[in-house]
């Protein structure tokens, strides 16, 4: 698939979910915005991305045809690998990371960035961005400040604002064999982490640095945010007529 010699990056986008929250009866990964299944959008923007040169669906038992299907009519241009996903977040990155060991062993794949299929809006300068301080330092997590706090009374305190307090987004990207180590430490210690870098955070050194996050990389996570990001999307496309039409 590739020309060159030198290590890669591997793009993998987590839509193994389900959509009880967002009204959806199935997975929601699959909901129509903007005229396109939800998963789409992101995929199409990984395809962009020079650095990334695999990408990887993790989809939901039961669900590989519809995956399949889905790819083949809205990203059709996309080179997408499937890999089955589990009955956790952290159960389908291990899946993933299993199946990606072997080139991760032979030194081919150096960063994996993780990317959640319900952020449809992340821009391609969000992934760029996360393989380059992945590769440059370790760990790469996209961050939003929270400005203020609410004190014990229930009342927004601005006195005890602190840079240390932020809201984490995807795309998370980690140098690939750390991140395989820490999944497999984490299978020998029966820990589950509840989004990747708790999982590096536990059972490796690595330096993981945050970089800007992006307040239209919104999470669809209830009915009201498809508008929101079908919204945002359509904003997108306006000003990149190429946007999503492949």
């Amino acid at each position: 698939m590739r020309a060159s010699s030198e290590p890669y990056a591997v793009g993998v986008v987590l839509a193994a979910g389900v959509g009880s929250r967002v009204g959806a009866d199935g997975n929601k990964a699959y909901l129509q915005v903007g005229e396109r299944a939800m998963v789409a959008w992101s995929l199409d923007t990984l395809a962009e991305v020079a650095d990334i040169a695999r990408i990887v669906l993790v989809y939901r038992q039961g669900e590989r045809g519809l995956a399949e299907d889905t790819v083949a009519r809205e990203v059709p241009t996309a080179a997408v690998e499937f890999v089955e996903g589990g009955a956790s977040r952290h159960a389908s990155e291990r899946n993933v990371l299993k199946y990606l060991a072997p080139d991760i062993e032979a030194g081919s794949i150096d960063v994996v960035l993780i990317h959640d299929a319900a952020r449809p809006v992340a821009g391609r300068d969000m992934f760029v961005s996360a393989v380059s301080v992945a590769r440059g330092f370790g760990g790469a997590i996209p961050a939003l400040p929270l400005p203020d706090v609410v004190g014990s009374a229930g009342r927004i305190d601005p006195s005890r604002r602190t840079e240390r307090l932020v809201r984490v987004q995807t795309p998370q990207a980690f140098r690939a064999a750390a991140l395989l180590q820490a999944y497999r430490a984490a299978d020998r210690q029966r820990f589950e982490g509840t989004d990747t870098s708790s999982c590096i955070e536990a059972f490796t050194d690595l330096e993981v640095h945050t970089f800007a996050g992006d307040q239209r990389n919104i999470k669809v996570t209830y009915a009201r945010d498809i508008a929101v990001a079908e919204h945002l999307l359509a904003d997108r496309v306006s000003s990149n007529p190429d946007a999503g039409s492949r």
